[in-house]
């Protein structure tokens, strides 16, 4: 199992606060071997076996509960007295009305509870207004490219990255040798998501067009994109769908954790944009096996690796706006913000000076950073940083 430090050094702050603890995320990307890596943080420092009770709704073992009574009745028949219980739920989302039964144990004195899910709606809607203060959501990606390094050691930095961005960094995908062996893998979880995340939950009965929003959505990242835009597409290739179900497919996407989406920040005006967002996919991989063999748009590839690098170091992520002019991103959190420009490469002169001309115009004394695939070593050009990425993403 490749360690999730970050995530398990969270857990480990939380252990034994009195708020649940709820793990989100994509399908297969270590939610459950996060559980597991904890559980054995807990044998290895005391906690007695019996202590510990752990359920994956998954799991065939647990087929007699089926709803939120049996959920409870289970757990609470195997609470040790007089002693912290920790309590692990897999895939929690699978029981109708879980959070009643979680929010029962929860006023317990000797629980400790952990929790996973694959659904945002689910988790954010439903625990927030019946757990609302009681709970932390700990948003769990895939692999970030320092964890994805601990399991290629020998590879260079370059050949990583192609491995990274091909293959994607589901944590189990690094125990397949073969493409043709990941890309099975990776068109089951695929198939999971659009089948039992979203059409089976959504009650959507039109699987060729929700994969034909999906097809498009992960041909257009980094493009700035509107339900009316997807839309027209769709119409004026033959096909029929309005505005209003392209929203709901959109929303099942980000909801699901298949697609994120980052919206636009007027700078200047200190607001929020309510048009004009861009979707950035939480796992290349998919990427990479559902549209096949693309050349080009690194750019935009780069742009979505770097996205999701932002948010595994906890900014909120927008696109900037700053009169006419776009920033790639603008990433914020309790500290402050940081202006940053993705491209490919600074070689071209053109190219340097539309990439630096949006930092330029900005004048407060907020950091700006250019990331680049150039092998160069750290810059700063007026104030301006300028860094190879694959070195931004291994030093944190």
């Amino acid at each position: 199992m490749i360690e999730r430090n970050e995530y398990l050094d969270t857990l480990k702050r939380f252990k034994d606060k009195q708020l649940i603890k709820v793990v989100t995320g994509l399908r297969r990307c270590g939610k459950s071997t996060l559980l597991t890596q904890f559980k054995n943080f807990l044998l290895q420092n005391g906690i007695n076996e019996k202590q510990i009770i752990w359920i994956n709704l998954e799991d065939l073992q647990y087929n007699f509960i089926t709803d939120y009574m049996s959920l409870y009745t289970y757990i609470n028949d195997n609470l040790q007295p007089d002693k912290t219980n920790y309590i692990f739920i897999d895939e929690v989302q699978q029981i109708q009305h879980f959070q009643k039964a979680v929010d029962s144990l929860y006023i317990k004195n000797n629980t400790d509870i952990y929790i996973t899910g694959s659904n945002a709606n689910l988790l954010s809607s439903e625990l927030a207004t019946l757990l609302s203060g009681r709970y932390i959501e700990i948003k769990m990606l895939p692999l970030s490219f320092i964890e994805y390094k601990t399991a290629y050691p020998n590879l260079s930095n370059d050949e990583l990255y192609q491995k990274y961005i091909s293959f994607g960094s589901l944590p189990y995908v690094t125990n397949l040798d073969t493409e043709d062996d990941v890309r099975l893998y990776i068109s089951s979880i695929y198939n999971d998501i659009i089948i039992k995340d979203i059409m089976t939950r959504k009650n959507i009965t039109d699987e060729s067009m929700l994969k034909s929003i999906a097809i498009f959505a992960l041909d257009n990242i980094g493009n700035l994109m509107s339900s009316n835009n997807i839309a027209n597409t769709m119409i004026n290739s033959g096909r029929s769908i309005n505005v209003r179900t392209v929203e709901k497919y959109l929303e099942s996407f980000t909801e699901s954790y298949f697609l994120y989406k980052a919206s636009r920040y007027d700078i200047k005006g200190k607001q929020y944009l309510k048009t004009g967002e861009k979707y950035y996919t939480s796992d290349l991989g998919l990427r990479y096996f559902i549209l096949g063999r693309k050349i080009g748009d690194y750019g935009h590839i780069l742009e979505n690796v770097v996205y999701l690098e932002l948010l595994r170091r906890g900014y909120d992520v927008y696109i900037g706006k700053a009169d006419n002019f776009e920033i790639d991103f603008v990433a914020i959190n309790s500290s402050g913000r940081i202006y940053i420009q993705v491209t490919e490469s600074l070689q071209n002169t053109a190219t340097r000076e539309r990439e630096l001309r949006p930092l330029q115009k900005l004048k407060d004394n907020y950091e700006k950073l250019i990331l680049t695939s150039d092998k160069m070593p750290l810059s700063n050009e007026n104030g301006i940083i300028i860094q190879n990425v694959l070195e931004w993403m291994l030093k944190r």
